[in-house]
C-alpha cells in the first residue's frame, strides 16, 4: 500500500507540464493594458496548451505584489506572471532593497508585444503639438501637474524624463489606475498626464482628451496619425511598455519550450495580431533568449530615470 502511494505520488510528480490550470497574474487591476493583452491571449492559449489558462489580476505594491505571488508559487511552474516594464524595470528601483532581481529570479519565456505611453491633454488646453506643450507648460509660471496610473508607474517614470530632458517645472500625480485619473480629467481638475495608448484609445477616439505624442520607434495601427518621440526629435522620451509570460526561474526547460511554442502559435494568428493592434500593441516574434536580453536592456536603461524620480515604495 505504501509503496503504490509512493509510486502515484511520483507519477503525478512527473506528470507532463500543464497537468492542471495555469494562472496568469497580471500587476494591475482589471482594465489596463496588461489585463486587456492577458485576456486576449487566454482563451487561445488555453486551448493549445489543453489546460484553462485563468487570469488573475493581483495589483498593489508597485505591482510587486503579483510578481511576489509568482515567485511564491514556483514549485510546479503553473502559476505565471503577465510580465511587463512595472515589476521588472521599474519596481526594483522603487526600494532601498529590491524584492527580487528581475533577470536572476525570473524566466522571461514569451514576448507579447509593446505598446507606446501617450501624452495627454483636455481639449481645453491650447497644445496640439509636442513645441506648443512644452511652451505652454513653460508658460504657466507654477509647477504643472501631470498625471499617472501611480507612483512608480511608467508614466511617472516617462514625465520625469520629459522634466528632466526639457527642464520643465511640473509635479506629479500618481492616482491608483488610468480610470480615476481620467475622472479628474474629465470634471476639469486635471489638464496634462501621461499613460498607455491602451487606455487612453477610447477617449482620444471620442474627442474627450487629445493625444500630443506617443512614446515608441514604432507607429501604432490604432493611432497612425499621432507622432512618434523620435519623428519630433526626442529620442530620449522613448519608453515602451512591454508585454510577454514569464515563470519563476527554474522552469524545466521542457515547459518553457511547450509554453513558447503555444504562443507563438498563438501570436501567429491574424486576428489576435489584430485584437492586439486595436488595443496599440505592436507585436513582434522573439526567442526566449531575445526577450530575456530585451528585459535586461531595458531594467539598465531604466535605472537612471526611476532614481531620479524620486519614486519609492
Amino acid at each position: 500500500m505504501t509503496a503504490s502511494l509512493a509510486f502515484a505520488g511520483t507519477a503525478a510528480a512527473q506528470a507532463p507540464w500543464p497537468n492542471r490550470a495555469l494562472k496568469l497574474i497580471v500587476t494591475f487591476p482589471p482594465g489596463g493594458a496588461s489585463d486587456a493583452a492577458a485576456r486576449v491571449v487566454a482563451g487561445p492559449l488555453s486551448d493549445k496548451l489543453g489546460q484553462t489558462v485563468i487570469v488573475d489580476n493581483k495589483p498593489g505594491g508597485g505591482t510587486t505584489i503579483g510578481a511576489n505571488f509568482v515567485l511564491a508559487a514556483k514549485d510546479d511552474y503553473h502559476t505565471l506572471m503577465l510580465s511587463n516594464s512595472a515589476p521588472l524595470s521599474i519596481a526594483p528601483y522603487l526600494f532601498d532593497k529590491p524584492p527580487y532581481d528581475p533577470i536572476k529570479d525570473f524566466a522571461h519565456v514569451v514576448y507579447i508585444g509593446s505598446v507606446a505611453n501617450a501624452f495627454v491633454v483636455r481639449p481645453a488646453v491650447p497644445a496640439k503639438t509636442m513645441p506648443e506643450l512644452i511652451a505652454w507648460i513653460k508658460g504657466q509660471g507654477k509647477p504643472v501637474p501631470f498625471g499617472s496610473g501611480g507612483q512608480g508607474s511608467i508614466g511617472h517614470i516617462i514625465g520625469e524624463m520629459f522634466k528632466a530632458e526639457l527642464g520643465l517645472n511640473m509635479e506629479h500625480i500618481g492616482y491608483r489606475g488610468a480610470a480615476p485619473m481620467f475622472q479628474d480629467m474629465m470634471a476639469d481638475q486635471l489638464d496634462f498626464a501621461v499613460v498607455t495608448l491602451t487606455e487612453v484609445l477610447p477617449l482620444a477616439k471620442d474627442g474627450k482628451l487629445r493625444m500630443i505624442a506617443l512614446t515608441s520607434t514604432q507607429k501604432a495601427p490604432s493611432a497612425p496619425d499621432v507622432p512618434l518621440v523620435t519623428e519630433l526629435g526626442y529620442p530620449k522620451l522613448v519608453a515602451e511598455n512591454f508585454v510577454g509570460i514569464s515563470a519563476p526561474a527554474g522552469m524545466p526547460a521542457d515547459a518553457q519550450a511547450k509554453l513558447h511554442k503555444a504562443a507563438a502559435e498563438v501570436l501567429a494568428d491574424p486576428k489576435i495580431v489584430e485584437r492586439l493592434g486595436d488595443l496599440g500593441f505592436v507585436t513582434k516574434p522573439m526567442s526566449p533568449a531575445e526577450f530575456t536580453a530585451f528585459v535586461a536592456n531595458q531594467v539598465q536603461s531604466f535605472q537612471a530615470p526611476v532614481k531620479a524620480s524620486g519614486a519609492k515604495l
